[in-house]
């Protein structure tokens, strides 16, 4: 009997579906195609010329042409602690940093350091696509526990506490949210931390839309704000959404010394160090002012504000107004069963993967479906990209899906 050609393991894992909306949108856009993309949650912006600059003036110094530690450029894993005090209040020492090749390599080591075949993670859902897809690969199980739109997309203790068993071994906390924008207040911050903690569970919180939250709401981390969780806490960043980053690939874990350990003796043979170029630029970002990504708010803000009116107008379409990172998540399963008319006829779309796909075909608008982060009926759009994408983007939404009957 001849063995199968991919391992189990990996044929099981799921294609990231918001990279493969945003290549599809972007093929198609190559081709001639006069596609808008709400796919990538990428900001449209570039990256400041100050650290363009830094890693332009590294890659003439030979010293930054030989591999270097596995586990980050020491420079960059000290500015990377002090940055995370002076943002969050959370005291670490540059022992307690590992940099990763961008925010997945971080939730990648992460759990495959931190779980054991059978172990289970909390996960509030909807959930980045990601995070289930690392712990599965860990052999660990993932156990969404999901908040609709009528909670504002936030779990509450008593739907953690319905799921928690005696396999629980870490609890995954994300505010901002990737996909729903939603942002946990900071009494709501402690009561989960403080539950987490009673229960002897890890914390493992991503923290990467830090510093995009809007109408006056503070971003409350988990680990300064329950100091009793105590070491059983890994803080997940990088620089990819703060200073429109995403292409230099630098993310970092922060932890408890021995498993920032493991998690780079991990690394040191998967990939050994993040390139060296990048990381200088990671410095020069984490190290200089938050001016960029206070100018980038004020668009993200306006966008924001502009794409929840937009969609809200449209029958059939509930779209909470999300308070942080830069996407909207959208309850759109008043318009499953609908038909709406197409060049071949009438189609009735029962999933929301089947309402994205018919959006695509019909106005050529990418949307992300909310089989990606969770269950049916729902679609995430980014809104970081341009306002005139933006605008056009959302009045062909308005006019298709306003043809449901």
């Amino acid at each position: 009997m001849s063995a199968a050609r991919v391992s189990q393991r990996i044929s099981a894992i799921a294609e990231s579906a918001t990279l493969a909306v945003d290549a599809k949108a972007k093929a198609l856009k190559a081709a001639g195609r006069p596609v808008i993309g709400f796919g990538a949650g990428e900001p449209d912006f570039p990256t400041p010329d100050y650290i363009v600059q830094a890693a332009i003036e590294a890659a003439s110094q030979p010293k930054y042409h030989r591999y270097s530690p596995a586990g980050g450029l020491p420079e960059l894993k000290k500015a990377i602690a002090e940055k995370t005090f002076r943002d969050s209040g959370y005291k670490a020492d540059a022992s307690q940093v590992l940099v990763t090749n961008g925010g997945k390599q971080a939730v990648y080591n992460t759990f495959a350091t931190l779980v054991d075949p059978g172990d289970e993670v909390i996960v509030p859902t909807p959930f980045w696509t990601t995070y289930p897809e690392a712990i599965r690969l860990a052999g660990g199980v993932p156990v969404e526990v999901f908040a609709g739109p009528e909670q504002d997309y936030l779990v509450t203790v008593e739907q953690l506490e319905a799921a928690v068993t005696d396999r629980t071994k870490i609890l995954l906390f994300v505010s901002p949210s990737n996909p729903t924008g939603s942002v946990y207040s900071p009494e709501q911050v402690a009561d989960i931390g403080r539950w987490a903690a009673s229960k002897g569970l890890w914390v493992v919180t991503d923290e990467i839309y830090e510093h995009l939250t809007y109408d006056g709401v503070p971003f409350t981390s988990i680990a300064t704000a329950v100091p009793e969780l105590g070491d059983k806490v890994v803080i997940l960043n990088g620089v990819a959404k703060t200073y429109a980053m995403t292409g230099w690939r630098v993310g970092w874990m922060i932890g408890p010394a021995d498993v920032i350990k493991a998690a780079t003796n991990l690394q040191s043979h998967a990939t050994s160090n993040v390139s060296n170029i990048p990381q200088i630029a990671a410095l020069a970002a984490v190290s200089g002012p938050l001016t960029a990504v206070d100018e980038m708010k004020v668009a993200f803000d306006r966008r924001r504000k502009a794409i929840v009116a937009g969609l809200n107008a449209i029958d059939g379409v509930e779209c909470p107004t999300p308070k942080g990172a830069f996407y909207v998540y959208a309850d759109v399963r008043a318009l499953l069963g609908k038909e709406f008319p197409t060049a071949n006829g009438l189609v009735s779309p029962s999933t929301s993967a089947e309402l994205a796909a018919l959006i695509l075909d019909e106005v050529e608008v990418a949307v992300v479906p909310g089989e990606a982060f969770g269950p049916s009926g729902y679609l995430r759009l980014s809104y970081a990209l341009g306002d005139d994408d933006l605008a056009t983007g959302v009045a062909r939404l308005q006019d298709f899906l306003g043809q449901a009957k």
